[in-house]
């Protein structure tokens, strides 16, 4: 059972773990992820469910403990009591319509026999968006508008202004839209929008988390407005509070061990695998190693009123994971010489401040929260690594490699007017132009322009070849990237439905290189 003052479960914490995870899942969905890393959310599912079922369990008992109080003296306890059962009652249902929806967006996934704690299909991107975001239904919106009651029904019971506060966080379904995002995002399109299946069941798992744990919170609140000094407690249990479950190797795992109800004036002894810990405030803490999940077990020795020892056992677990950072190419997984590549860098929980990178075969630069790739040596890889300073130590976290390659060859163009007044690239036939339109351009251009590159070219020289009426080629060259006089003057000369030829175009990129590309045939109207 919770008891009074500091020994209640401290929500900060908590919400830090939930947070974490949030964004380590988030982040990771960012990527175009292995099945490796997807079969690693059925691994978090599994543990985080595990924490569900421990969650429920110690609100059973702390439910009982209330009922306890109620059939001692109703009077007294009469008005809490009803609260929890109403509480009780509700927390149930938003529960088991969650685990509904997981049942659902599992048989989406995998078919009629679909079990959403081994789901076969853990990459499908459509089961969670069919689902939930179904304009026929509407589940995510409804389950969103149910977490916002729940929410605030609850913390009308906690008193306590900072407990309230980190309910009402955990339970937040309110959504911040990223930089550069355009238009609202629902919380329902942030959480189920092309997600993949394993996961989306992983938030929803979490979110039964968050409704157990602010079930937890108001059970502990009305138990501790219950008088015990006028009614009698009769019943101790010893609870693990961790700060989080989910550690990152090399992190710091820690949880406050407490026995609900204690005497503030005796201290009980905590003993862990059989060694006492040596924390009067119950902190347990230690360096977090392998990776899996882990658990520990021990029990806590009070003194009761009559002089005898009471041991009251405990049991908790929790999940190392690895280190992981997140490398995005901007453009693709290939790095461009001559140029510079954005590249976006993060590690989920981690602060882009404690953030460092380094970068073989060539130059990274920060500026702020966004790098810049300027590649060496075309045809050789090149490796980004990253470290992370991790409770004051640096640690590596992860590295990608990419492969380095030359800019790829141009398009030419000649720069013409459209019907609106803009400019527009002419790439040659099939599509026709004015002859209005070619005697207004100045020259030849060259660029990549495929929406994934966008690179400007300097066209150093061209010719261009026009047929007369024998079929005979008339080659005249350019004044660089102008048209010469001679080349307007046979723009003059043509009728309308002729063509001419532009080859032997010479272009220069950034990266210092002249190079031929293709030629193009320009036909008139």
């Amino acid at each position: 059972m919770a008891g009074a003052g500091n020994n209640v479960a401290r929500m900060s914490p908590r919400q830090r773990m939930i947070n974490l995870m949030y964004i380590v899942l988030t982040a990771m969905l960012a990527l175009n992820v292995s099945s490796d890393v997807l079969n690693g959310f059925s691994q978090v599912q599994d543990g985080i469910h595990r924490t569900n079922l421990n969650i429920s369990a110690r609100n059973g008992v702390q439910f009982a403990h209330l009922e306890g109080l109620y059939k001692q003296n109703p009077e007294k306890a009469g008005k809490w009591y009803s609260q929890g059962v109403e509480l009780h009652k509700r927390s149930d249902e938003i529960y088991q319509d969650i685990e509904q929806l997981k049942i659902e967006i599992a048989k989406k996934a995998d078919g009629a026999k679909g079990d959403y704690t081994n789901i076969v299909n853990n990459d499908d991107l459509e089961a969670s968006g069919v689902t939930m975001l179904n304009p026929a239904t509407n589940k995510g919106m409804q389950l969103r508008k149910q977490i916002d009651s729940f929410r605030e029904y609850v913390v009308t019971m906690i008193p306590d202004a900072d407990k309230r506060k980190a309910v009402e966080e955990m339970l937040s379904t309110t959504v911040t839209n990223r930089p550069g995002t355009v238009g609202a995002t629902s919380w329902e399109q942030k959480m189920f929008d092309n997600m993949p299946a394993v996961a989306a069941v992983t938030l929803l798992t979490k979110v039964q988390n968050d409704i157990r744990q602010a079930e937890s919170e108001a059970l502990s609140s009305l138990i501790t407005q219950v008088d015990i000094g006028d009614v009698r407690v009769n019943e101790l249990n010893a609870y693990v509070i961790p700060t989080s479950n989910m550690i990152m190797r090399g992190g710091k795992y820690s949880a406050n061990i407490v026995l609900a109800a204690i005497d503030t004036t005796q201290r009980p002894a905590i003993y862990i695998n059989g060694s006492k810990l040596n924390n009067p405030d119950g902190l347990y803490e230690f360096v977090a190693g392998n990776v899996g999940s882990h658990e520990y077990s021990g029990y806590i020795e009070v003194t009761r009123g009559d002089g005898t020892i009471d041991k009251r056992p405990f049991k908790s677990s929790y999940t190392v994971m690895e280190p992981m950072a997140t490398i995005s190419p901007t453009m693709m997984n290939v790095l461009y010489a001559g140029i510079a590549n954005p590249i976006s860098i993060s590690v989920p929980g981690v602060p882009m401040s404690a953030v460092q990178a380094t970068m073989s075969n060539g130059t990274l630069t920060r500026n702020g929260d966004h790098w810049v790739a300027h590649p060496g040596k075309v045809g050789s890889e090149a490796v980004i690594s990253v470290t992370a300073t991790l409770d004051g130590r640096s640690q590596s976290v992860g590295s990608m490699t990419f492969r380095v390659r030359k800019l790829p060859d141009p398009s030419p163009y000649v720069a013409v007017k459209d019907a609106n007044g803009n400019t527009v690239h002419y790439k040659g036939s099939p599509k026709r132009i004015s002859k209005g339109s070619l005697m207004a351009a100045e020259g030849l251009g060259a660029a990549i322009d495929d929406d994934i590159l966008n690179v400007t070219y300097s066209v150093v020289s061209f010719s261009t070849v026009f047929l007369d009426q024998m079929g005979n080629a008339i080659p005249e060259l350019s004044d660089g990237a102008r048209f010469s006089a001679r080349q307007k003057e046979q723009f003059r000369r043509l009728k309308p439905g002729k063509s001419f030829f532009i080859s032997n175009v010479k272009a220069k990129g950034p990266d210092g290189i002249t190079r031929d590309i293709s030629p193009m045939e320009v036909a008139l109207n």
